[in-house]
């Protein structure tokens, strides 16, 4: 079965991190370009930070850059988001995706990538 399950999200008050993880189950993420995306109540879902098979290229939405930061490592069949300096617009259930594509700006306004966690919420509130 293929499956990727997020984790690392949680309640925090503004200007706290938290660290996301993507890990991948029933095949090797290093064939895929992986995602963040978010959406929060009544807003569309976008992309917000995206990364290469290598991780070499990575690609970030306005609002986040900065701020977070995408990263992998194959060897784990995992990939992360730090985030820092959260504010109370970063609200939303956070998903990853993977898809095989060699451009990550591509995957980031993707509407239906390949492969996809169930999402985990992160909260930012004092």
């Amino acid at each position: 079965q293929l499956q990727l399950v997020e984790s690392g999200g949680g309640l925090v008050q503004p200007g706290g991190s938290l660290r996301l993880s993507c890990a991948a189950s029933g095949f090797t993420l290093d064939a895929y370009a992986i995602g963040w995306f978010r959406q929060a109540p009544g807003k569309e879902r976008e992309g917000v930070s995206c990364i290469s098979k290598s991780g070499r290229f990575t690609y970030y939405v306005d609002s986040v850059k900065g701020r977070f930061t995408i990263s992998r490592d194959n060897a784990k069949n995992t990939v992360f988001l730090q985030m820092n300096g959260l504010k109370p617009e970063d609200t939303a259930v956070y998903y990853c995706a993977a898809d095989a594509v060699s451009n990550v700006q591509s995957l980031c306004v993707m509407k239906r990538p390949r492969y996809w966690g169930q999402g985990t919420q992160v909260t930012v509130s004092s």
